[in-house]
């Protein structure tokens, strides 16, 4: 599909009262879109890339404490982290997406895929857990609060993770998934700053951040960094509405954002795109005036992880 196609029926359902959109993006998602077929996976691959970066800095995060912010449609992080060892794990989403006809469908395909799922987590998996999670799937009208309990996970939505009314040092670790760049750089300091007040002494930051044009996902005529080329204004017009909006931060952006909350970056790797490299290297792309002061290396960066920890 055409990203300009796509941006108009956007705009058209986030129209829509607020009960009435979510449904019809919903349909349109699972008709039409990545719900069609979305397995466990990718929600999977994420924690335990997650998990394994809190152990690249020395520390455990066996029977921890989460805060995830940015749920989605299932809680499959959540559900990751507990099957690794997590105690528990508070979601936030500002919009309710979770449905339970999904989170039924990744049960079922955790259970029907043992040996994938258990291949995929490796020596990282708690297999009493695993086994506890198969189980609950052969439950007869087993609930989606039934399920979150098992997981230990408190989900919130409609939430506010700039206000999460959290106790002071309640959490270990603070984390998002492609969440990050969704939301308004204003709403970033609030949200981190409250995560500074929530944050256990030791506690850590971990955040991937997708920079790309998420219409190149599915639209593949344009390029990873094709929205550099419109203002402010221009990009509103498109992708404004509370399904599509990004903000287009930039590594740079990001970086500078996290020490001024008073964070400390302790690792930042990023993923750059050789096709948007090469545009930018032939000038074939005309920047707006907001990203054309920029390094092309910056520019090509399309998606990071950053952790960082909060300054004593």
């Amino acid at each position: 599909m055409h990203w300009k196609l796509k941006a108009a029926i956007q705009n058209a359902i986030s129209l829509l009262p607020s009960t009435a959109s979510y449904e019809a993006y919903y349909l349109v998602q699972r008709n039409f879109g990545k719900l069609r077929r979305w397995t466990p996976t990718s929600g999977f691959i994420a924690a335990i890339e997650t998990w394994k970066r809190i152990q690249k800095q020395e520390r455990s995060p066996i029977g921890k404490v989460f805060l995830e912010v940015g749920t989605g449609r299932a809680p499959l992080v959540p559900i990751a982290y507990w099957l690794m060892g997590a105690e528990s794990t508070i979601t936030i989403d500002l919009n309710p997406y979770m449905k339970t006809e999904l989170v039924a469908e990744h049960l079922r395909y955790i259970s029907e895929n043992e040996h994938e799922i258990l291949a995929l987590f490796g020596s990282l998996i708690n297999k009493n857990r695993f086994n506890d999670l198969v189980s609950f799937r052969t439950k007869s009208r087993a609930s989606a609060t039934e399920l979150l309990n098992l997981c230990n996970i408190v989900y919130v939505a409609p939430g506010n993770a700039a206000n999460t009314r959290l106790p002071e040092q309640h959490i270990d670790f603070h984390t998002s998934c492609n969440v990050f760049e969704h939301i308004p750089a204003s709403i970033l300091v609030d949200i981190l700053e409250e995560g500074n007040r929530i944050i256990k002494k030791r506690g850590l930051f971990v955040h991937r951040i997708d920079y790309s044009d998420h219409f190149s996902h599915s639209d593949k005529r344009i390029s990873a960094i094709n929205f550099l080329q419109y203002s402010d204004a221009e990009w509103a017009k498109y992708a404004g509405n509370r399904y599509m909006y990004m903000n287009r931060l930039r590594h740079d952006d990001f970086l500078t954002l996290f020490e001024i909350v008073g964070q400390k970056i302790v690792e930042a790797e990023v993923d750059t795109d050789h096709r948007s490299a090469q545009l930018l290297s032939a000038n074939c792309l005309h920047l707006d005036s907001r990203f054309a002061s920029k390094t092309q290396e910056i520019l090509a960066i399309t998606g990071s992880w950053i952790s960082t920890e909060k300054i004593e």
